[in-house]
């Protein structure tokens, strides 16, 4: 056969890319285990153990499908969130969430306002339904709400995307300065507001739960803070006409059965999330002191990363990376211009950031050519 199928001309057009190479891959291309996993913002402490102890006992019942309503779970979210079940609606982490969005609310050339450099993942989905991406700038290492705000009204843009705390940078806004945003916004452009790292950040960076604004879908996740991203659990809650529109196209068996009941028991062990969360602050700590002591300069986080300003251009910090990675240390770092001088840190078990602490100086000397 010399034919195959024809594509979309979408798909047809874009580069055969995804936005991340893991570390696995990284790990079978060197041929060598990393010693130090701090780079994909994981959390190393896992899953609180009553979470450990109940997908172990129902190991056993993974023979059925899923609840495709992921109804337990949704009703459990639902009232730690004082909201109804209808506000909310269960996906394959905020990626899967990212991506029915997209499809619900951007036609090929729509505009898409997002900042540059932003989480990539959303700018992945936006290419694969022939959205035309428009990139604001950071400000001073924040997502400029100011930029994306005008970038929205002179596109007239259907969808803008923020994430609070930010991803690459750790930093965020607080409660005031976001609602000024959303209530600057038009009402015919949906906001997406990613907090997957809102378990770590301040309270004062979490506005309060409020459905009824009908332009507004947030998300979170149970990848970050609660320690499960393996099972790939997220959900975003919204206006019910929103959620109902979701609700139309999502993968309804894509939410496993051990997912859902991984994130029941996680959601119920708030006390093991609040010594996560302390722990997290802690590394962050240790992280940013090790920066310090190395003439570097950590951003203050919200997140469970830190991004470290190297002080120099991108090709400087992109020798630093490689050669931690040579030396079995996983991390990364921003690509785009400005933010690519840093690099980014996840929050680790203390003995990776023992080996963070003793590489740091040795790939330092490394990239000066000392």
């Amino acid at each position: 056969m010399t034919k195959r199928p024809s594509l979309t001309p979408i798909i047809e057009a874009l580069p055969s890319t995804v936005p991340f190479v893991g570390p696995e891959a990284q790990q079978r291309t060197s041929g060598r285990a990393f010693r130090a996993r701090i780079g994909a913002n994981e959390s190393s402490y896992g899953p609180s153990p009553k979470v450990i102890a109940r997908m172990e006992e129902v190991a056993k019942d993974m023979w059925m499908y899923c609840d495709p309503d992921n109804y337990d779970l949704r009703v459990a979210l639902a009232a730690h969130l004082g909201i109804g079940k209808d506000n909310v609606v269960i996906g394959e982490g905020i990626d899967g969430l990212l991506s029915l969005a997209v499809r619900m609310f951007v036609s090929p050339g729509d505009a898409v306002v997002t900042s540059l450099g932003a989480y990539p993942t959303f700018n992945f989905h936006v290419a694969g339904v022939g959205g035309r991406l428009v990139t604001v700038p950071y400000e001073n290492d924040r997502e400029s709400l100011d930029g994306l705000l005008e970038a929205v009204k002179r596109e007239n843009a259907p969808l803008v995307y923020l994430s609070n705390p930010d991803n690459p940078m750790g930093t965020w806004w607080e409660t005031d300065e976001l609602i000024r945003f959303m209530d600057a916004l038009p009402e015919t452009t949906m906001l997406i507001l990613d907090e997957a790292y809102g378990e770590t950040a301040p309270a004062a960076a979490l506005p309060p739960v409020d459905v009824n604004r009908l332009n507004l879908l947030r998300m979170r996740t149970f990848s970050k803070a609660y320690g499960l991203a393996g099972i790939r659990c997220g959900y975003a809650f919204a206006d019910e006409e929103v959620i109902a529109n979701v609700e139309k196209i999502r993968n309804h068996y894509g939410v496993s059965r051990m997912a859902q009941i991984a994130g029941l028991e996680a959601l119920a062990d708030q006390d093991y999330l609040a010594t996560v969360v302390a722990k997290v602050a802690a590394a962050r700590d240790r992280i940013s002191a090790i920066a310090r002591d190395n003439g570097l300069t950590p951003i203050p986080s919200a997140t469970n990363f830190v991004t470290i300003d190297c002080g120099r251009d991108a090709d400087f910090a992109m020798k630093v990376m490689q050669d931690m990675l040579a030396r079995e240390v996983f991390i990364r770092k921003p690509m785009v211009p400005v933010l690519n001088r840093c690099i980014r840190v996840s929050v680790g078990l203390d003995h990776e950031i023992d080996i963070f602490g003793e590489e740091l100086p040795r790939a330092l000397a490394a990239a000066r050519g000392n």
